[in-house]
Order: C-alpha cells, then sequence, then structure tokens
C-alpha cells in the first residue's frame, strides 16, 4: 500500500473511488435516484480539474496492484475566511478497505501538509449520517455548527467541525 500525491492520470481512478465510496457510504442516507445517476465520466474531469489547481492537495492511496483505492483532498474552500485555516475537502476509501488504517494514513498526510502551510485551524464538513464523524472526532475534530443542505431532493444535516491545534493533530501520528 502506498499514499502518493495524485497527478492528472490518476483522474480516472480516483472518479471511480468517490462513486463507488458515495454509493456505499450514502446508501439511505442519499436518495437511490441520486447516487444511481453519478458519472464515473463527470468525476474524472471534475478530478482532473482538482488536481491541477494549484491550491489543491490531492493523495492517492494504492494498493499493492497499483489499483487506486482511497483519495483525500484539502484546500481552502472560498467561504473559509478564517486566517492561517484550511479545509478537510474528503477523504474517501472503497468500502472494502474501511477500517484497516488507510483513512488515518490519508490524514496524516493532509496534516503534514496544514502545518507546513503554517495552517492553526482545520475545517472538515460531513454529513450528520455520515459514521465518517466519529472518525474526525477521535482525532480531536469539534463540532461548531449544523446547516441544513439539499442533496438529491433530500434535506439533510451538513455538521462543520474544526481542529484548533493543528499541532495537536499532528503529534497524535
Amino acid at each position: 500500500m502506498q499514499i502518493r500525491r495524485a497527478e492528472i492520470s490518476d483522474a480516472p481512478g480516483i472518479a471511480i473511488v468517490h462513486v463507488d465510496s458515495w454509493r456505499t457510504t450514502y446508501k439511505g442516507i442519499i436518495p437511490d435516484e441520486f447516487l444511481n445517476n453519478l458519472s464515473y465520466e463527470q468525476r474524472t474531469e471534475l478530478w482532473k480539474d482538482n488536481i491541477a489547481r494549484e491550491d489543491n492537495y490531492v493523495l492517492i492511496a494504492e494498493n499493492n496492484e497499483g489499483q487506486i483505492i482511497g483519495f483525500a483532498d484539502a484546500w481552502k474552500r472560498e467561504s473559509n475566511i478564517v486566517e492561517k485555516s484550511g479545509d478537510l475537502t474528503s477523504i474517501y476509501l472503497l468500502e472494502e478497505y474501511q477500517g484497516q488504517g488507510i483513512g488515518k494514513l490519508l490524514l496524516r498526510e493532509l496534516f503534514f501538509h496544514f502545518k507546513q502551510l503554517d495552517y492553526e485551524k482545520v475545517f472538515v464538513e460531513v454529513l450528520e449520517e455520515n459514521k465518517t464523524r466519529y472518525f474526525y472526532e477521535y482525532y480531536g475534530a469539534n463540532l461548531v455548527k449544523t446547516i441544513p443542505i439539499k442533496i438529491g431532493g433530500k434535506i439533510l444535516n451538513e455538521l462543520i467541525y474544526e481542529w484548533n491545534n493543528v499541532d495537536e493533530v499532528v503529534d497524535k501520528f
């Protein structure tokens, strides 16, 4: 297993993980029609753009056969006006690779990146019904706000968490 910085050529593999992990993670949370309409092609284009952005830090996790099995990314959202802060925008793994410590490795690499950028705070948004919130809480994220959002015609609660000390998180690894 290897964690490395993503390249444009990784976009199709990231798209597969993105679509497939959404379909398993959000089954019963987001309407099936929305999940069934997710497209590998559209997500590939999205990830080509995301990887090409200079301010976006995209990582992939590969298994021993070189297959992309997970990814993570971080940047500073336009809505984030807090100085010396950034946003963890995603960590996703194929279902069969969850619970093996790969998410922790991705999180660690993102926080090393945040430290290099001299960030003091990091934010992450997660749907209330997504169990990943407990993973973030375990690593010290504190719930700061809940906002309603609409996905696939359904109103869901999005939780906004904050880590207010990047060094403390890095020390946990």
